[in-house]
């Protein structure tokens, strides 16, 4: 069996959680993965319709590769944390991003193998955590105000046809200052992104009760069902990338009369996920790339920020994901049969 993977890029050790914890300061679904979670229906934008299939072979389909979840914060010209991103360099990752072929999708449509690109293209999944208004804030006009995160990805999609404007929002209690999220958060919903539970305080779960860790999480998925009625959260990431004692409390339970169960659970570091159609891909321990530049790393994260992986997955395409363009059938090289969770085993292609 093919094995270019790279093992540093496959799991997130204990050893490299806890130096990210410690650093860090802040549809039906028909290829869904089996899961303790009750079936949820998914809100996100629907997929456009494929083009004609094409010979997997013809484009390299690898459709158990890796998958680049990207993880920002906030957008400053003066950047005073390894989570801050200068907005010309946001701008210029979405850039090289679009050159290279990945189109955005949500972590929603992610983590239930939803993922409907064109023949030859990279998904990739944008996440942005803790709502502040460098990520979105409307202008008088109604449109995102230039400059935030939102309006720098529609500006990068307006100018790359096919580099979809979306992303997920990890949002947290009084999301983009908007204090019941209705407009904020209306407004992201209504324009095809998507919405994923931060907590209501931002808290680290690792040190409060489980009557605490549920109530923080229910709390934040009330205020987002509230905010866009008849909207279902299916993912939520953890603040500091810390999960709680009972770690099944991270994707369901109850608080206050409101229940939650979520399909994915997003971490803070350190590599790419796999495939959803991998078999060692888990829906509850989804490893996310912190976006930084190689000049203002540390020695020790250089191996482990967007400014290496995005690369190192360019220079290994046969570890990439790469769509086939026929969201029926997951296509792959044939080395990599015994790879392929049992749950994709009537929807397999190989060549």
């Amino acid at each position: 069996m093919h094995r270019a993977l790279r093992p540093a890029v496959l799991t997130l050790s204990a050893a490299a959680l806890a130096v990210t914890l410690a650093a860090c300061g802040g549809s039906v679904t028909p290829r869904a993965q089996a899961s303790s979670t009750p079936a949820a229906v998914s809100t996100s934008a629907s997929p456009t319709p494929s083009a004609a299939p094409v010979d997997p072979a013809s484009v390299h389909a690898n459709e158990l590769g890796l998958v680049p979840v990207l993880m920002y914060h906030q957008l400053t010209d003066k950047p005073t944390s390894v989570y801050d991103r200068r907005p010309a360099d946001f701008k210029a990752e979405l850039e090289q991003l679009a050159a290279d072929g990945c189109v955005p999708i949500t972590a929603a449509d992610f983590v239930q193998g939803r993922i409907d690109i064109p023949a030859g293209k990279h998904p990739v999944v944008l996440t942005f955590d803790d709502s502040t208004l460098s990520q979105f804030a409307l202008g008088p006009d109604g449109d995102p105000k230039p400059g935030t995160a939102v309006a720098i990805l529609e500006q990068v999609a307006a100018e790359h046809p096919g580099f979809t404007p979306t992303a997920t929002f990890f949002v947290n209690n009084d999301p983009f200052t908007d204090a019941d999220g209705r407009t904020a958060l209306g407004w992201l919903h209504d324009h095809g992104f998507d919405i994923g539970d931060h907590t209501v305080d931002h808290a680290n779960l690792r040190q409060v009760s489980a009557a605490k860790v549920q109530q923080e999480i229910a709390d934040n998925y009330r205020l987002i069902t509230s905010a866009v009625p008849g909207f279902t959260p299916l993912t939520m990431a953890l603040p500091f990338g810390a999960y709680p004692q009972d770690a099944a409390l991270a994707h369901q339970g109850s608080s206050g009369g409101t229940s939650y169960a979520f399909k994915g659970v997003f971490l803070v570091g350190a590599g790419p996920s796999h495939s959803p159609f991998h078999v060692k891909f888990d829906p509850y321990n989804i490893p996310r790339i912190r976006s930084q530049s190689q000049a203002g790393a540390s020695a020790a994260d250089k191996d482990f920020i967007s400014s290496y992986y995005l690369p190192w997955l360019k220079a290994h395409p046969e570890s990439w994901y790469t769509s086939d363009g026929d969201p029926a059938k997951v296509s792959f090289p044939k080395a990599y049969a015994d790879v392929l969770a049992p749950t994709y085993k009537g929807e397999a292609n190989p060549y």
